[in-house]
């Protein structure tokens, strides 16, 4: 019997996936896609939005939707926290879930982060001048 890796994929209000025996999981990050096996070193990593997808020993490769978050591996134990997820089968479904929802932004989120680079602009001004004045 070989090691498996435990797999746990939590939402904000509930557990989205428990599942043991996993052979292997691949998430995208903004860097590219991570891979891991049960005896990598742990290590953490922030998730882009995209599909994430991981290998049972009995149910094959399967697939979930992921709308960015963080990814978690100690020893055996991988968690995934993200905000939203959607599980199927269907890979063209999932990718088109994504675009659709995951990274489609609404004018409220627009807004939102128009004004944080706003506010971040203004910092990284007032800052370069503080420097410039000593």
């Amino acid at each position: 019997m070989g090691s498996f890796l435990e797999l746990k994929v939590l939402l904000p209000h509930r557990v989205f996936l428990e599942t043991p025996d996993v052979l292997r999981v691949v998430a995208e990050t903004p860097e590219g896609s991570v891979g891991l096996l049960p005896n990598r070193l742990d290590c953490v990593a922030a998730l882009a939005p995209g599909i994430f997808s991981y290998e049972t020993r009995h149910g094959g490769e399967l697939y979930v939707a992921v709308d960015g978050g963080v990814l978690v591996k100690t020893g055996r134990e991988v968690v995934v926290a993200v905000r939203r997820a959607i599980g199927g089968a269907d890979l063209g479904h999932l990718r088109a879930a994504v675009d659709r929802e995951f990274l489609t932004l609404t004018d409220q989120e627009k807004s939102k982060r128009q004004m944080l680079a706003k506010l971040e602009t203004g910092f990284l001004k007032r800052l370069t001048r503080s420097f410039h004045d000593r």
